[in-house]
């Protein structure tokens, strides 16, 4: 009887819903839509709470179903559990004697597969195999960096996993799942098929180790310094990083500095901590609305509480480009706000953001949530590339193959038209889901792209946040005469540029790039280092992820500010300089040219445990005969393939890349060498320093007899790492460097100019008295292609009228012998 009132009151409380009139928000108070709640225990205190979705959606309304089935008619025991029958005692209310029953971060990945899962398993079971979660790449980052430690192999997680024994399972078409198979014959080191967990750092009593074993401290500066940003903890609560945990690092708002907006009084709004307002972010359906003001998608702004270090492509995207100084000054006179911990300057915005576009807008439900199978680095895991959207000049993005500009393989892909579907993912029809029209695009690796739909000779980006772009593919601009001349020359005049090199390779109108990297982890004890007033210690989230895991107690728990997860080691770190300008270039994983940006590269200082160094401005190497090293191994300072996501419709100029000594990887000019001691004081010309007292201002980083930015010298030698991850990524070689480089191409014109030749003297004369020299750049260029064009048709001129001009005089020699 009691199963038959609650779905009595389940339809009676839906079919109200229809029947109010208006428009309704999740922002409002869930009793406001839903009178029946306030027999909630959990209204007792929350009573102003907003809804976690609109009322109207098929999400609240299953919520609100499922609670009265199960005696919570505010539904909120389907996410957080606990008893909504207690009114008057909190800990009661919030599981009593079972604590472990009451979820107060329902999303946590320790606890979202009886709460998110109910509704999402696919998304829950793959967050295990995700990079968000394994971090398994920059983990064999940081191990490639202090001496190669697992080679190329990514062995180690977060966390141990495993992918399914059934290659079937992995999500995705079977045209995807072939295509994700022969990726894994092709770079069995990134696609595996399982994870070790990662080792302990040293312990209080293992310290001694570090004086013939300082590759140890890898997993020190890994557990404190890396993995504070992976979905297993709610990470580092400081300005620009507040987020939630598991499902809810992404589903949820928070606001920069972390306060609650909402309307349940019970939240202190001067706390930091708790997320904007009571609401799910995700697809265009979800809406959120603060203070009035409504929106749809995941914020850019909630990616950057994490994609703010290594690549730094999320304030990249918004056009943040970070810096030592503290300006411009605040209201009050103080230091310009830290964000991420860090300061930052205004750069040109991609045009993607600037066009409305989010994150998830180019990034799917794959390369986010994972397929079930392990990828374990970014170029893994990405499965759009620049052409699926825009195709070729030539060739719309349905008549590519599968695979273009995701090769791995150094030449381009071929086969047949790869179309487009009207099939969406089965796990993706729980979210929004677009009018086909003429068909889904499809990504380069067989994934329909569900947001981006064909049109005739069109294509509409439908955006997360609402929008809905038109789009020209290339192809149709070509044929419309709306591309620049830059751009034609660039695309069709180089056609090899498009066979070659990944679209952003010019696109990018800057990168991030901080060289040298340098890592100091102090462990000093106070116990053994008598000027020590306290031992040097750091958080591990590696262990306070495993506190979750290993101790029911602490499964629930909604965060780690209380876990004593700390270890010896104190870390901080140091940069050597900081570039934003065009980067190098280089070879990325799938083949192509792609620019370079300073992956890690440390010059490590260790301190010992009785305050004295064992390591000073150290630069590791690997092991022999990796990456050009011979038999020394190679300096582990990496240079890593990287797509800025700073996309505009200009591009670098020609001669940035093909007159640029640092496009080619032969590093910045000016900069001394780093391997020799430098000493600033009064001196002789000679360079005899004159005082006796003095200091060394900078001391010598051994074996660095280059600088930072050199990967590889003139004779196409690397002298650094370059993306370890895959196997085809690489500096430029000899041949290809002398392929690219035009240096010195203005010499070879002014050499002759304006007196080493008669003919371009008297030509160059007549140009200045009579005012036609060039003075501005566009003239020069005229002037250019004028010469360029006379020289050729010269050349034609005299290897076409040569051969007749001799033909006829022979004919008429003959003609005129026989008449004689």
């Amino acid at each position: 009887m009691d199963v038959v009132l609650r779905l009595f009151q389940s339809t009676l409380i839906v079919g109200a819903l229809w029947a109010l009139p208006g428009s309704v928000t999740a922002a409002d108070p869930i009793t406001e839509h839903f009178p029946e709640a306030v027999n909630s225990g959990c209204m007792k205190c929350h009573a102003g709470i907003e809804l976690i979705r609109e009322p109207d959606s098929e999400m609240m309304q299953q919520i609100m179903q499922r609670g009265t089935e199960q005696g919570d008619p505010a539904g909120c025991i389907i996410c957080h559990g606990g008893d909504p029958t207690e009114t008057t005692d909190k800990i009661k209310a919030h599981g009593g004697e079972q604590p472990q029953t009451f979820y107060p971060a329902p999303a946590s990945s320790w606890v979202n597969q009886k709460t998110c899962g109910q509704c999402h398993p696919d998304q829950v079971k793959t967050q295990w195999t995700s990079l968000m979660m394994t971090e398994a790449g920059k983990i064999q980052g940081v191990c490639w960096a202090f001496g190669s430690m697992t080679g190329y192999n990514h062995l180690w997680a977060n966390y141990a996993v495993k992918n399914p024994a059934d290659p079937g399972d992995r999500l995705g078409t079977i045209t995807y799942r072939q295509y994700m198979e022969r990726l894994k014959r092709i770079e069995p080191n990134v696609f595996v098929d399982a994870h070790e967990p990662l080792p302990e750092a040293l312990k209080v009593d293992e310290l001694y180790r570090l004086r013939t074993e300082p590759t140890q401290a890898a997993f020190t500066y890994i557990r404190e310094e890396c993995q504070r940003c992976h979905h297993a903890v709610k990470g580092r609560q400081t300005r620009g990083d507040f987020r939630g945990i598991g499902c809810a690092s992404c589903h949820t708002p928070y606001s920069n500095d972390g306060h609650y907006e909402g309307g349940d009084p019970s939240i202190d709004k001067q706390a930091t901590g708790h997320m904007l307002v009571h609401s799910i972010q995700g697809t265009r359906d979800a809406k959120v609305t603060v203070h009035e003001k409504t929106y749809s998608g995941i914020p850019v702004e909630t990616c950057t509480t994490c994609h703010a270090r290594g690549k730094r492509i999320g304030v990249s995207f918004q056009g943040l480009m970070e810096t030592p100084y503290h300006s411009p000054f605040a209201k009050d006179g103080g230091p310009q706000p830290a964000l991420h911990t860090k300061h930052y300057i205004a750069m040109e915005q991609d045009v993607h953001y600037l066009k409305g576009m989010t994150c998830q807008d180019c990034h799917t439900t794959t390369d986010v949530h994972s397929d079930g199978f392990l990828a374990a680095a970014n170029l893994a895991s990405v499965q759009i590339e620049c052409a699926d959207c825009h195709g070729t000049p030539d060739r719309y993005p349905w008549d590519l193959p599968l695979g273009f500009m995701d090769e791995f393989a150094m030449t381009p892909a071929t086969g047949k038209p790869r179309g487009v579907t009207t099939e969406p993912l089965e796990q993706t029809r729980q979210g929004t889901v677009h009018e086909p029209l003429d068909g889904y695009l499809i990504t380069a690796r067989g994934n329909p792209y569900e947001n981006v739909v064909r049109d005739g000779n069109e294509i509409i980006v439908h955006t997360a946040a609402g929008k809905d772009i038109r789009m020209q593919p290339l192809k149709k601009l070509f044929a419309e005469k709306k591309v620049s001349q830059k751009g034609v020359v660039a695309m069709q005049g180089v056609a090899g540029h498009l066979e070659r090199m990944e679209c952003y390779t010019c696109h990018s109108s800057w990168t991030p790039q901080c060289y040298g990297c340098h890592i100091k982890i102090d462990y000093s004890q106070k116990d053994k280092c008598p000027e020590c007033k306290d031992s040097k210690q750091g958080f591990d989230w590696v262990a306070a992820g495993r506190k979750h895991q290993d101790d029911p107690a602490h499964r629930t728990d909604r965060g780690e500010t209380d876990f004593d997860t700390m270890i010896p080691g104190e870390v901080s770190e140091q940069r050597s300089y900081l570039r934003w300008e065009e980067p190098m270039l280089g070879i990325n994983g799938e083949g192509r040219v792609t620019p370079l940006a300073p992956g890690c590269q440390p010059s490590v200082t260790l301190i010992g445990e009785d305050g004295k160094p064992i390591l000073l401005n150290h630069i590791f190497k690997t092991d022999p005969g990796l990456e050009q090293g011979g038999e020394e191994g190679q300096l582990a300072i990496d240079m890593s393939p990287t797509q800025p996501h700073t996309t505009t419709k200009d591009v670098r100029s020609c001669e940035s890349c093909h007159a640029s000594r640092k496009a080619l990887g032969l590093g910045i000019d000016s900069v001394r060498a780093w391997d020799k001691e430098h000493v600033v004081d009064l001196e002789t010309v000679d360079g005899e320093i004159l005082p006796n007292q003095f200091k060394v201002q900078m001391e010598p980083i051994k074996n660095l007899d280059h600088d930072w930015s050199t990967i590889v010298d003139e004779a196409g030698k690397q002298v650094a790492t370059v993306g370890h991850h895959f196997q085809l990524s690489r500096a430029f070689n000899k041949e290809e460097q002398l392929h690219i480089s035009r240096e010195g191409t203005c010499v070879a014109c002014h050499k002759e100019i304006p007196e080493e030749s008669l003919a371009v003297s008297f030509l160059h004369h007549v140009a200045k008295y009579s005012g036609q020299l060039p003075k501005e750049n566009q003239e020069h260029g005229v002037l250019v292609n004028k010469i360029v064009l006379m020289s050729a048709w010269l050349q034609f001129t005299l290897a076409l009228g040569l051969p007749i001009g001799i033909g006829f005089v022979a004919w008429r020699w003959r003609r005129r012998n026989k008449l004689a």
